[in-house]
């Protein structure tokens, strides 16, 4: 338990370098379509390489093989409706803001746990909700101060992408062979994302034409740190606590550690503006959750 969530919090760490390298390259004028496509692009070959050279690449891609439907279908809706929304988000507000209203997925988390066949863990459900009034404190605050004009494409997309995340990495977990790694998980998730990718780059050259330099130097950094390292992480850290709902409620909390990493990154190197109080009074209800969620799971 302590080691999944250790990992959970580092996971949470490198996460919030998508939140900040997504803000940069919309600062610097890069299209939000390709900083999603990118990093899948980018994501692939490194993932490709580990496998390899750890000899692990066969045993996935005949899993793919025997239920190529299943893996096209959780992929996309794990990765390419979890990633392209998330995108598109980080067009309309600071890096931290971003990260925290993406925190609805800690709650997105509990209410799915009925579809694997199992009980809402009613108190990590209140617990998670503590948490989520952290993230709206800290929202509220935002658009009291500025144009409350970009909430619904703050909110829409993340609510796509929050539910999205977690469902297909429950779905790809529970229908994954035991025998077959997180990374290989990863791998094949990645892999049968591709179909979706293609049609997004299609979409993004139409609108703005070929990516910059900056722009793919960018979203290489995020599929090595977002795409491999955190998201092996999470995924390895919640394979380790897969059949306690409890458990897996509370790893998936951790990642409103994002929020605290992304303010800080935000700020120190993107020249974000500091949250009001009422907004650090919301990070402090975000802690107080993580914590409290850490103790109830425990016992």
């Amino acid at each position: 338990m302590k080691k999944a969530l250790g990992l959970g919090i580092l996971g949470s760490f490198f996460f919030a370098f998508t939140f900040i390298l997504n803000r940069s390259m919309n600062l610097s004028g890069g299209f939000w379509m390709w900083s999603a496509v990118l990093r899948y692009v980018y994501t692939l070959p490194i993932l490709a390489l580990i496998l390899w050279k750890n000899h692990q690449m066969r045993k996935i891609l005949e899993e793919i093989r025997r239920r190529p439907g299943f893996w096209l279908l959780w992929s996309t809706v794990g990765f390419g409706l979890f990633y392209a929304p998330m995108s598109l988000a980080s067009t309309f507000g600071e890096s931290w803001l971003i990260a925290a209203t993406w925190q609805i997925t800690i709650v997105a988390g509990v209410l799915l746990t009925p579809l694997f066949g199992k009980k809402i863990p009613l108190k990590n459900l209140a617990l998670s909700c503590l948490i989520l009034a952290g993230v709206f404190l800290m929202q509220s605050a935002h658009f009291r101060e500025n144009s409350t004009e970009n909430l619904p494409m703050v909110l829409i997309p993340i609510l796509i992408a929050a539910f999205s995340y977690p469902l297909g990495n429950r779905m790809t977990m529970a229908g994954c062979p035991k025998h077959l790694t997180s990374m290989q998980r990863i791998f094949g998730m990645t892999l049968c994302s591709m179909p979706f990718w293609a049609v997004c780059a299609l979409w993004a050259g139409w609108q703005a034409g070929l990516p910059s330099a900056d722009q793919h130097l960018q979203s290489f950094l995020v599929a090595l740190f977002s795409g491999v390292i955190a998201t092996w992480l999470f995924f390895y850290a919640t394979d380790l606590v897969k059949h306690n709902a409890r458990w897996l409620a509370l790893i998936e909390a951790t990642q409103s550690g994002e929020v605290v990493f992304t303010l800080l990154g935000g700020i120190l190197l993107l020249g974000d503006a500091m949250p009001s109080a009422a907004g650090f009074a919301g990070i402090a209800l975000i802690l107080i959750g993580m914590t409290a969620n850490s103790l109830v799971s425990g016992k």
